[in-house]
């Protein structure tokens, strides 16, 4: 049956891995809102000129045309409604947004509602594009939401020690929808106190190395 008879799904999602395959081609993996969390070959993307070149890159979110073959999904077309240009100019940033994406790896499964996550990270990836609020902020916003979303937060220790304001952040963080997240800063301590606070409780929920973060605290 050739590609044309067989039945296309559209699906709105952002790529959170893509890697090379073979000479010319891309596996990526999408994080979807229909879907949950998927992969797809991507054929001929490496190909100078390719139309889906730029669209099979990490980061891009927009609409992805898919037809499923005998064993995976394969990309047709992409409608990309936002490529996070800036964090490609911004090296820094950039390894926040690929640990983001790592992130998202982990925590994510195929066929799952992970609508949540998908927002958290389109709203943190924003947020780090806009250059408004500082990297580490939205790392803890970021870190903090996602391990409240995946049901493994759970609430502030009285070992924590926390400040009246960083324990404010942090039930304001909790209870706000991703998408209004963005709409605060912090003074430095609090920061600093936020900081810390987010590594223990990422010590304590993640069993396994991200590289884009070791990368990170070498560069910071």
């Amino acid at each position: 049956m050739s590609a044309g008879m067989q039945d296309f799904i559209i699906l709105t999602g952002i790529v959170i891995k893509s890697e090379p395959i073979g000479e010319y081609d891309r596996r990526i993996v999408l994080l979807t809102k229909e879907r949950g969390k998927i992969s797809a070959f991507a054929r001929g993307s490496r190909r100078a000129g390719n139309r889906l070149m730029a669209p099979t890159n990490p980061f891009s979110f927009g609409k992805f045309r898919l037809f499923a073959g005998r064993t995976s999904y394969n990309v047709s077309e992409a409608e990309i409604s936002n490529y996070f240009e800036e964090l490609r100019s911004d090296f820094i940033g950039a390894y926040y947004g690929m640990y983001f994406l790592e992130i998202c790896d982990y925590y994510t499964r195929e066929n799952n509602d992970e609508t949540g996550m998908l927002k958290l990270l389109y709203q943190s990836l924003r947020a780090l594009a806009s250059n408004r609020f500082s990297d580490k902020l939205v790392r803890c916003v970021f870190e903090l939401k996602a391990v409240m979303i995946n049901g493994e937060f759970g609430g502030v220790d009285s070992k924590d020690a926390l400040g009246e304001s960083t324990a404010y952040t942090v039930t304001y963080i909790i209870n706000t929808p991703p998408e209004k997240l963005f709409s605060f800063d912090v003074k430095p301590e609090v920061l600093k106190e936020l900081t810390v606070f987010c590594r223990k409780i990422c010590q304590r929920t993640f069993d396994k190395e991200f590289k884009s973060l070791e990368i990170l605290e070498k560069l910071e």
